[in-house]
């Protein structure tokens, strides 16, 4: 089975934010967050997939996610590339 590891952007705020999630269906997960049924976090906003990376197994899926979500500048990175 294949992993993804995604990164989504706000859509609905002028701040930039971002949130950073694995899944094994990234079109279903984003339908999900945008329509309620994601993470509490991402619960009343519009979100836009801006990035997503393949994996074969969920520890190396999970292992990535961590990362990113604690380094802040590869997700800057990340966002400033999404046009």
């Amino acid at each position: 089975m294949q992993y993804y590891v995604y990164m989504l952007k706000c859509i609905t705020s002028a701040k930039k934010r971002t949130y950073v999630g694995f899944t094994n269906d990234p079109k279903n997960r984003l339908k999900n967050h945008n329509s309620n049924k994601g993470a509490k976090y991402t619960k009343g906003n519009k979100w836009r997939m801006i990035y997503k990376k393949k994996f074969l197994s969920k520890s190396k899926a999970m292992s990535y996610e961590y990362i990113l979500k604690h380094d802040r500048k590869k997700r800057l990175k990340i966002y400033n590339s999404y046009k």
